[in-house]
């Protein structure tokens, strides 16, 4: 089985968002002050461009076994890319509130923080974190 390239590492969180540019910074900053507050866990980076939060163990029926963050965020080029465990179809009051965004199976993705409403996303953010302990198939807090 191939090992999963994306793995917590020590890299500076500071770093990598003050390397962007000035627009991206600040609305960088603003998710992860907002993910830092819901999640009441502190950042780390995970591979070379995702900012995660809290840790999940996940163990799935076929024996496959993975460590992975519980929230997190990426600044993608087109759009700021939120990995929220288990989906969005739990959620959805917050959803029809949010503002302008998309959606993948456990991805938001946002153009800019202003396109969304703020108190609505640290909702969904604590929601979601809270609910990550139970993700994947018997997926158990590391």
């Amino acid at each position: 089985m191939a090992e999963l390239k994306t793995k917590e590492s020590s890299a500076s969180v500071s770093a990598f968002i003050n390397k962007l540019p000035a627009a991206r910074r600040r609305d960088a900053e603003g998710i992860l002050a907002l993910m830092e507050n819901a999640t009441k866990a502190k950042p780390a980076m995970w591979g070379t461009s995702i900012v995660g939060f809290g840790r999940l163990h996940m163990k799935y029926a076929s024996g496959r076994e993975l460590d992975w963050f519980k929230a997190g965020f990426s600044p993608r080029k087109d759009s700021f890319t939120l990995y929220l465990c288990g989906g969005f179809h739990h959620h959805a009051d917050l959803m029809a509130r949010l503002g302008k965004h998309k959606t993948g199976r456990g991805c938001l993705y946002v153009k800019k923080l202003e396109d969304v409403d703020a108190k609505v996303l640290k909702q969904l953010v604590t929601r979601t974190f809270k609910a990550a302990r139970s993700f994947g198939a018997g997926g158990a807090e590391a």
